[in-house]
């Protein structure tokens, strides 16, 4: 309410009637600011359900009052960018008029996803829009078709009073049942989970609906789930140290499953893995074409038969590696003679364009009763590599991870065109190699590094040709621009090999300020800080972008806090996007990453695998891992 005081000099009808009409304007005024007010508080008031065309409007603040008590209730999570969301929009309304035309009634509601974060995340919505049915509280995954007549059709059934929830596909293993179940398997997935972990409930849907598409396939495909937290003799037995972890069984025998967490991707995958790790070569014409047109290394195995101890033998070794390498196999006498071996071989060898005549054109083990199938692997990962081969970005991180990796940038191209200049540059290479043996040479196209080179400081150096060393403990080294030639390659590994050259670290600037209660890590404080062998250190890597970084944040400070005071103990950070980890054990895969670095293991750095990001478990992996602590009084 607004006070005037107002004089009036003179009087008269004319002062009396622009005092009247001041008063009423005045008044108007604040009747219509009280409207507005009132206005503002309705806006603002986000608990009250409001309806859309028939759609009510759900959000965090009114989400679990609403769905209360209520039987069914259809959902759909949705962005409103999201192109889908918007061409199914006159739909969902339909939708909501037959559903409310049903007697009872089905409410329907819509979500803004990108507002109601807290109820999004308890559902664990991915994608855009995400469709859910509410049975008595319980969300009931959505998995037809976008269409008015399938979804009410699934929402009365789920409505109905004596409607109970399938069974899961998902088997569930115990000690009591694991053995039995994995060792009848040709194939099965077995997930080693954890009730509390975040990964795992995000992939627990996804999983779910791959065991229902796989289980559909003849001979069906198993997938499994064992919880880990209370099976602790089956999760030591098969090391499981974080969650969630996944392991192919195939009769029994454990192996690594290194695909995709999403249900399309987890049933490709699991397909092409039940699958024959290895492929029978029948003709000599198919040995010829993988040395003339191959572009990796071939590896066969010869043997008397699919009955042959040796064979089964293979085959379990081509399991174990059947992502990184393609497998042959062959019975035939003709093929074994073609490739002047006996029965009982295993024979790897280069294609025509990664021979050279520095190294043998094969390597051929002999395959015995007491050969075992990691024999057989390491022969493969052994011979695999050529003196100077092509490093790909797409398939061959793991086979170039061994260091020192000397890498030369240039046109990589081994098309009928440019086969010529692309070996010329090779045999450059080569001339060096043969004598460092101890390091391992590749060549690798300019355009597919170039993020790599941009990082080495290459990207503009104006050369055709250039290259670059990685060492064992993560740092690299780059060669000065100048016209590439052999003799000027051999320069610059020798004086690598001498410890002459000074390495290239990518790192924001050092902070000028940096003593607040998290240290800031950059590429060129990494081992002053962190390997400082005075001090323990818990290092977290982030990326700007990361959203379970950013939610990390506030607790990771109040950590930094809380241990202040500890001369000895270090709580950094580090943005692994802007900056290099110069030491290799301090492997960065997702974000964030955490490591304990104890003062007396630097080069052995504890990871955090599993547990909550909460302070409370936060400092119980500190202080568990901690060697310069020291207690107060009122600790002790």
């Amino acid at each position: 309410m607004n006070i005037f005081i107002i004089t009036i000099v003179g009087g008269g009808t004319k002062s009396l009637a622009l005092l009247q009409n001041f008063v009423a304007t005045e008044g108007t005024d604040d009747e219509d600011d009280d409207s507005d007010d009132d206005s503002d508080d309705d806006n603002d008031d986000t608990s009250e359900v409001k309806e859309e065309n028939g759609v009510l409007v759900l959000n965090d603040a009114n989400f679990d009052t609403f769905v209360e008590g209520k039987d069914t209730v259809l959902l759909e999570f949705y962005a409103p960018w999201c192109g889908h969301c918007k061409q199914f929009a006159p739909e969902y309304e339909k939708i909501a008029k037959a559903l409310k035309e049903n007697d009872p009634p089905i409410p329907v509601a819509k979500i803004d996803a990108t507002l109601a974060s807290a109820v999004s995340s308890r559902f664990d919505v991915s994608g855009y829009p995400t469709i859910k049915i509410l049975k008595k509280g319980q969300p009931v995954d959505y998995e037809g078709s976008r269409t008015e007549a399938e979804i009410v059709a699934k929402v009365r059934d789920v409505s109905q009073p004596d409607w109970i929830p399938p069974p899961e596909a998902t088997l569930v293993l115990t000690s009591n049942n694991f053995d039995e179940t994995v060792n009848e398997a040709d194939i099965i997935l077995v997930e080693f989970y954890a009730p509390w972990c975040g990964h795992c409930k995000r992939l627990a849907p996804e999983y779910e609906k791959a065991a229902k598409e796989l289980s559909k396939r003849t001979p069906p495909i198993l997938l499994a789930k064992v919880d880990a937290t209370a099976e602790t003799n089956l999760a030591k037995r098969f090391d499981v140290s974080g969650y969630p972890m996944l392991k192919i069984f195939r009769k029994g025998k454990p192996f690594d499953y290194n695909g995709p967490r999403e249900k399309y991707g987890i049933v490709d995958y699991m397909i092409e893995q039940a699958g024959p790790p290895s492929k029978q070569i029948q003709a000599i014409k198919q040995v010829q074409e993988l040395v003339k047109d191959g572009d990796d290394v071939i590896v066969i195995g010869v043997f008397k038969g699919d009955q042959d101890p040796a064979y089964q033998l293979y085959q379990d070794a081509a399991n174990n590696l059947r992502e990184e390498y393609k497998f042959h196999h062959t019975f035939s006498n003709e093929i074994s003679s073609f490739l002047k071996v006996d029965l009982g071989k295993l024979v790897v060898m280069q294609p025509e364009r990664f021979q050279s005549k520095y190294e043998p054109k094969m390597h051929v083990l002999d395959i015995k009763e007491s050969t075992d199938a990691t024999e057989v692997g390491d022969h493969v990962v052994k011979h695999a590599l050529p003196l100077a081969g092509h490093r790909k970005t797409a398939s061959h991180a793991e086979r170039y991870a061994k260091r020192p990796l000397v890498v030369v940038y240039y046109t990589v191209d081994f098309s009928f065109d440019y086969r010529v200049a692309t070996q010329y540059w090779r045999n450059k290479v080569l001339e060096v190699a043969k004598d460092f043996p101890e390091y391992t040479f590749a060549i690798a196209d300019e355009e597919d590094y170039s993020s790599e080179m941009k990082d080495l400081g290459l990207i503009d150096s104006g050369e055709d040709v250039n290259a670059a060393i990685f060492d064992e403990g993560g740092k690299k080294y780059a060669m000065e621009p100048e016209e590439f030639d052999a003799d000027v390659l051999r320069e610059f590994v020798s004086s690598f090999r001498k410890g002459k050259l000074k390495p290239i670290v990518k790192s924001q600037p050092i902070p000028k300020n940096n003593k607040g209660p998290v240290k800031i890590v950059v590429g060129k404080t990494f081992e002053s800080i962190v390997m400082d062998p005075n001090a323990d250190v818990l290092i977290e890597f982030y990326a700007p972008w990361c959203g379970h970084c950013k939610k990390l944040e506030p607790i990771y400070n109040e950590l930094g806090k809380k241990y202040k005071t500890q001369k000895n103990l270090i709580i950094a950070k580090m943005d692994a996007t802007a900056n290099d980890v110069t030491n290799d054990n301090y492997k960065v895969e997702g974000f964030p990453t955490i490591y304990f670095a104890p003062s007396n293991k630097k080069k052995n750095p504890i990871k955090l695998e599993s547990g909550e990001r909460d302070l409370e478990n936060l400092s119980k992996f500190v202080e568990e891992h901690a060697t310069k602590l020291s207690r107060t009084k009122e600790e002790l």
